[in-house]
């Protein structure tokens, strides 16, 4: 008995060494934004949960908002559990906000034929300036300073390279994997995944070993409303929210009572709204946009043979093309979707509302109002009493003020139920 009590407490205390450890795995690629930073932030406590002996986030990124890396890097620095963030795959890069996100990670990887580097602020997202418009130098050298002690602080806590990471913000200065390697930006370079787990089994990180050769991956996805927004969180999708709001609210203001175009309008608007106090959209831009609707519908109103049309197509126009940084790689809104998105919008103000108001406003050319100021014969005498005429083939009830003989003109000038009113025709 005492034999298989010792035998079993025996099994329990190697049963853990024995089991297959696990490795926990999320992917970031495209820009880091709001839903990156939750992503990242849930991710971390799931890999805890899991117990697993490490979270390796998979990233390639362009870049993103400064809040949103300020984020992430908060939750790297105190995650419960080891952070590996591997650049991959081949080709992938970890640029502005990516670089510091790579920075923070307890162990740094990267894939062969990969790249680190150009942290300069104006790519995170923290100044927008628009389209022939300089952005403030102060407030961009404060942005620089602070980017760049905010890097060196990264840099110093995790023993990497403080002066390189200084020159990825104040130069933009990007290098190869290989390069970073060299220069103790990152500690690996892997070819794929096993490689990595092989890499890094056995490194010590916070003050224990890791045992990731052979453990199997957990693989943690993003939830529903994260990929939704992040799928949305675009400028093109900011830009067609415009265009629904635009289109919605004048179309509803022209033909009141639709219902249907004003309410898709108005919640487009709150929508490219809300994503406007998200993305680093330019104030001018949008004022522009918002001055060209408001020309539209002047001009639908207002018998300005299409002068405000062209001017509102010529702000719409330039909005746009202000509303993002065009020198923002990663915000940066294509002419492939202004162009036609001005065009369209020229003709739908200029052929379908514009003609569609104005054909509201032709004289009726129908039903009994087409009566009024048109003649008829009088078939019996009419005074106020009443009478009877002929009109285009119809017999007709007929009061007149002035008494009118059998057989003489009248004119008619207005009905009453199916009464009509006449005058003696002179």
């Amino acid at each position: 008995m005492r034999l298989a009590i010792l035998a079993g407490m025996f099994w329990l205390s190697v049963c853990p060494t024995l089991a297959a450890e696990s490795v926990s795995v999320m992917v970031v690629n495209g820009a880091i934004g709001p839903a990156t930073a939750s992503y990242v932030s849930h991710a971390v406590d799931e890999a805890a949960s899991n117990n697993s002996q490490c979270l390796v986030i998979e990233l390639n990124t362009p870049g993103g908002l400064l809040d949103s890396m300020q984020q992430i890097v908060q939750k790297l620095l105190g995650a419960p559990v080891p952070v590996v963030v591997y650049v991959a795959p081949t080709g992938a890069t970890a640029a502005s906000a990516g670089c510091f996100i790579t920075l923070a990670a307890d162990v740094a990887a990267m894939a062969p034929a990969t790249t680190i580097g150009a942290a300069h602020p104006v790519s995170l997202g923290g100044i927008s300036g628009g389209e022939g418009e300089k952005p403030d130098p102060t407030m961009t050298k404060k942005l620089e300073n602070f980017a760049v002690s905010y890097i060196q602080a990264i840099a110093a806590k995790r023993n990497r390279n403080v002066q390189w990471a200084e020159t990825a913000v104040r130069d933009s200065a990007s290098i190869t994997a290989d390069k970073a390697r060299d220069l103790k930006v990152i500690e690996i370079i892997a070819s794929n995944m096993n490689d990595l787990l092989q890499q890094l089994d056995g490194r010590i990180v916070h003050g224990k070993p890791l045992r990731t050769a052979g453990a199997h991956l957990i693989d943690i996805k993003m939830s529903v409303a994260e990929a939704t927004f992040q799928a949305l969180w675009r400028p093109e999708v900011m830009f067609l929210l415009l265009l629904v709001a635009l289109y919605g609210i004048v179309g509803e203001v022209t033909t009141p009572g639709a219902i249907l175009p004003g309410v898709a309008g108005a919640i487009a608007l709150l929508l490219a709204l809300y994503m406007a106090a998200i993305l680093p959209v330019n104030i001018t831009g949008l004022l522009l946009v918002a001055v060209a609707a408001a020309l539209f519908i002047i001009d639908v109103f207002a018998p300005t043979h299409g002068v405000l049309t062209g001017g509102g197509i010529i702000a719409f126009l330039i909005g746009s093309l202000m509303l993002f940084d065009p020198r923002d790689p990663v915000f940066r809104l294509s002419l492939k979707y202004i162009i036609p998105g001005v065009v369209l919008t020229a003709a739908f103000f200029i052929f379908v509302v514009g003609k569609g108001v104005r054909a509201q406003r032709l004289p009726v050319k129908v039903g009994q109002e087409t009566m009024i100021g048109k003649t008829g014969s009088a078939l019996t005498d009419i005074d106020s009493a009443g009478g009877k005429i002929l009109f285009e083939g119809e017999y007709w009830s007929a009061t007149s003020d002035v008494p009118v003989r059998t057989g003489q003109t009248v004119q008619i000038n207005g009905i009453e139920g199916l009464t009509l009113r006449v005058q003696p025709k002179t």
